[in-house]
C-alpha cells in the first residue's frame, strides 16, 4: 500500500496535520478452493492471493469533527454503508482516546476498480484507510494490529493490508507470506453482470466440484519463479458454479488463452477473468485485439501487472 504526505491542515493550537493520498490496489486469486463448510456457516478456503496495479485513488483529509465521504462512482454509497466509512468509524472509536484524535476526516475516493467484481475493491479502501489514518495521525500502530482491526470489517481486508503474494486459508484472514512471483502483465476482462458471492456460496455443491488446485505445486512454482507452470495449472473450484450460469467466463477466459495468456482464471467468487502474459507485447496486443472485438461492449477491459 502506498502513500504520500501531500499538505498541512492547520487547526487550533498550531495543531498540524497531513493530507495523505493511498494507493488501494486490487487483488486476484491465482486458485482458490473452498475445503469445508463451517459450522458458523461460513466456509474454509485456501487461496494464492496477488496484488496488482490497478487501484482506487484515496485522499484522506483531516476535519472538525466526524466522517465525510465522496466517491466518483455512482455505484458506491457515501454514507455508513461504505466499507470505507465503516473503516474510519472504527478507527476513530478505536484509537481516538488512546492517541489523542482530536479531529473526524474527509475521505475522497476515485473508483477505478470495478465494484463486485471479484478484486477485493471495497476491502482494498477499507485497508488504505486504516493505513492512510494510522499515518495521518502518527498513531504508529503496527502492521499486524491493523490486519486484526481489518478482519473485523471483512475476511479481505487484513490481505489488502499486507498485500502481494500470500497464502490464504481459513476464512481467508490467516495468511502465510509466499516468495514475490517475478512480474508478470495481466490482461483484465470484467462481464458486465452481477454475481452474489452470496449466492455462490450458498449453492456451493463439494460433490459437483470435478477439479481442485493442487496448491503445494503452485507454492512450489512460485518459489521457483516458473510462472508458466503456476499459470497452466491455475483452478477456481467456484468457476463450477458461476461460468455454467455465466457463459461469458468461459467465453473470455478461451479468449484470453487464444491471445497468448499462459493461464486464465476467474477471480474470487467472479465475475473478473484475467489471462497471465510473459511480458508487457503480448499483453498490450491482447488487450488491443479484445477491445476490437465485436462482445467488447459487453465487458470492461484492463492491461494490468502485478506488483
Amino acid at each position: 500500500m502506498e502513500f504520500s504526505t501531500q499538505s498541512l491542515i492547520r487547526f487550533g493550537n498550531n495543531d498540524q496535520v497531513p493530507t495523505v493520498s493511498m494507493k488501494a490496489r486490487a487483488k486476484i486469486n491465482l486458485s482458490l478452493d473452498i475445503t469445508e463448510k463451517r459450522p458458523d456457516g461460513y466456509h474454509n478456503i485456501k487461496t494464492i492471493m496477488q496484488t496488482i496495479d490497478l487501484h482506487d485513488n484515496l485522499v484522506i483529509d483531516a476535519i472538525g469533527e466526524g466522517i465525510e465521504l465522496e466517491c466518483n462512482s455512482s455505484k458506491v454509497p457515501c454514507d455508513d454503508r461504505n466499507i470505507a466509512y465503516k473503516a474510519a468509524k472504527l478507527f476513530l472509536n478505536k484509537y481516538s482516546c488512546k492517541y489523542g484524535i482530536k479531529h473526524g476526516v474527509k475521505i475522497k475516493i476515485e473508483k477505478n476498480i470495478p465494484v463486485a467484481a471479484g478484486l477485493a475493491g471495497g476491502s482494498s479502501d477499507a485497508a488504505s484507510v486504516l493505513i492512510g489514518m494510522n499515518k495521518l495521525f502518527d498513531c504508529g500502530i503496527s502492521v499486524d494490529e491493523l490486519m486484526a482491526v481489518g478482519k473485523l470489517l471483512g475476511a479481505d481486508v487484513p490481505y489488502c493490508i499486507k498485500g502481494g503474494t500470500i497464502l490464504a486459508e481459513g476464512i481467508g484472514d490467516i495468511l502465510t507470506e509466499l516468495p514475490a512471483i517475478p512480474k508478470v502483465y495481466i490482461v483484465l476482462a470484467i462481464p458486465k453482470i452481477h454475481v452474489s458471492t452470496k449466492w455462490v456460496y450458498e449453492n456451493f455443491d463439494f460433490n459437483k466440484v470435478n477439479k481442485r488446485p493442487n496448491i503445494d505445486l503452485l507454492i512450489s512454482a512460485i518459489a521457483e519463479g516458473d510462472i508458466k507452470l503456476l499459470a497452466e495449472n491455475m483452478v477456481n473450484v467456484m468457476e463450477t458454479f458461476t461460468a455454467d450460469r455465466f457463459s461469458i467466463i468461459n467465453k473470455l477466459k478461451k479468449k484470453l488463452i487464444s491471445l497468448g495468456a499462459l493461464g486464465s482464471l476467474m477471480s474470487g467468487s467472479g465475475p473478473a477473468v484475467f489471462g497471465i502474459f510473459a511480458d508487457k507485447t503480448s499483453a498490450d496486443m491482447a488487450y488491443q485485439e479484445m477491445k476490437c472485438d465485436d462482445c467488447h461492449e459487453d465487458y470492461h477491459l484492463f492491461v494490468t501487472e502485478t506488483t
